[in-house]
C-alpha cells in the first residue's frame, strides 16, 4: 500500500512540471494580440495622428490651443427644421369693431346706473319700509318688490295699491331699449286650489300679471317676459316668518342688450366677451 502512494505521489509532481504550457501559451497569444494592435495602428493616416497627439498634448498638459478634429467618418445629419408659430393678428378692421362694441356696453352700463339711480328715487318710500330693493349688477339691475305690496295672500290679480307703484316704474324703463324680465317666487308653504295647484302657478301668474300691467302703461311685448320659480329660488330661510315674508316676491331684472336673448346675437356676444362663438366652432 505504502508503495502505491508513492508512485501516485511521484506522478502528480511530473503533472505540476508541466503547467508552464498553459502560461506560456497565455503569453504568445497576448503577444500576438499586441502585434496584431500595433499593425492597426501603423495604418493610421499619418496627419491625424499628428493633430489627435497635439489635441491630447493641449488637454492635458494645459497652456496650448486645442484644435478641433474632424472625424474620419462623414455622417449625414438630417437637420431639424423648426416651424415659426402663426398668431392670429386681428385686423384693424376687426379691433375697431371691438371697440365699438366695447364702448357700447360702456355705454349701456352707465345708462344702466343711471335707470337704478333714477329707480332709488322714485321709489324711495317704499325702499325705506323694506318692500323695494334695488340691486345693481354690472349687466343687470334687479327691482326686488315683495308681493304684499303687489297681491293679497294667495291672489295673483294686482292690488290697488300696486297700480301706481308699476306706473312709476314703468315711466322709468318705458323708453329704454332694455329686456325686462319679470320672475315671480314663493315662500315654501304649499298652495293647492282650483286656480292655482302649485306655488309655480302662482308665481307665474303673478308674473303675468307684473307683464300685462306694464304693457298697458306702453311697453312694447317683445320687451316682456314673464317667469315663475316658485318656492325653489328662496332669499331668506323659510323656517322663520321673515324669511318667507323675503322670499314672497316679484324681481323686475332689465337686462343688458348683450346678455338679453333677443338683443346681441352671438357673434356680437362672442367679440364682446372675447370669445369664440359656436356658430365659428362649427365651421
Amino acid at each position: 500500500m505504502a508503495r502505491k502512494r508513492r508512485s501516485r505521489n511521484a506522478f502528480d509532481e511530473g503533472d505540476n512540471h508541466e503547467r508552464w504550457l498553459v502560461s506560456y501559451a497565455d503569453f504568445v497569444t497576448l503577444l500576438f494580440a499586441f502585434f496584431v494592435v500595433m499593425y492597426s495602428i501603423s495604418s493610421v493616416n499619418d496627419d491625424k495622428y499628428e493633430i489627435l497627439s497635439q489635441a491630447l498634448e493641449g488637454a492635458f498638459l494645459g497652456g496650448h490651443e486645442v484644435q478641433v478634429i474632424e472625424s474620419p467618418i462623414e455622417v449625414e445629419e438630417k437637420l431639424t427644421s423648426i416651424k415659426p408659430i402663426i398668431l392670429e393678428n386681428p385686423s384693424t378692421e376687426e379691433l375697431q369693431k371691438k371697440s365699438e362694441l366695447s364702448e357700447e356696453i360702456l355705454k349701456e352700463r352707465r345708462e344702466l346706473e343711471l335707470i337704478s339711480e333714477q329707480f332709488e328715487d322714485v321709489l324711495q318710500p317704499y325702499i325705506e319700509n323694506d318692500l323695494v330693493e334695488v340691486k345693481r349688477h354690472d349687466f343687470w339691475i334687479e327691482l326686488e318688490m315683495n308681493s304684499e305690496l303687489l297681491f293679497l295672500s294667495g291672489e295673483a290679480e294686482l292690488s290697488s295699491k300696486a297700480i301706481p307703484v308699476l306706473k312709476k316704474v314703468a315711466e322709468v324703463i318705458r323708453d329704454v331699449p332694455n329686456v325686462i324680465n319679470v320672475e315671480g317666487h314663493t315662500d315654501n308653504i304649499p298652495i293647492d286650489t282650483v286656480e292655482f295647484p302649485s306655488n309655480w302657478d302662482l308665481a307665474s301668474a303673478r308674473a303675468t300679471s307684473v307683464v300685462r300691467e306694464f304693457q298697458s302703461n306702453k311697453i312694447p311685448p317683445k320687451r316682456l317676459s314673464a317667469v315663475g320659480y316658485g318656492e325653489f329660488q328662496p332669499v331668506a330661510d323659510n323656517n322663520s316668518v321673515e324669511g318667507r315674508f323675503k322670499n314672497r316676491r316679484v324681481v323686475i331684472v332689465l337686462m343688458s342688450q348683450a346678455f338679453a336673448r333677443y338683443g346681441m346675437n352671438d357673434q356680437q356676444r362672442a367679440e364682446v366677451l372675447n370669445i369664440q362663438s359656436s356658430t365659428d366652432s362649427s365651421q
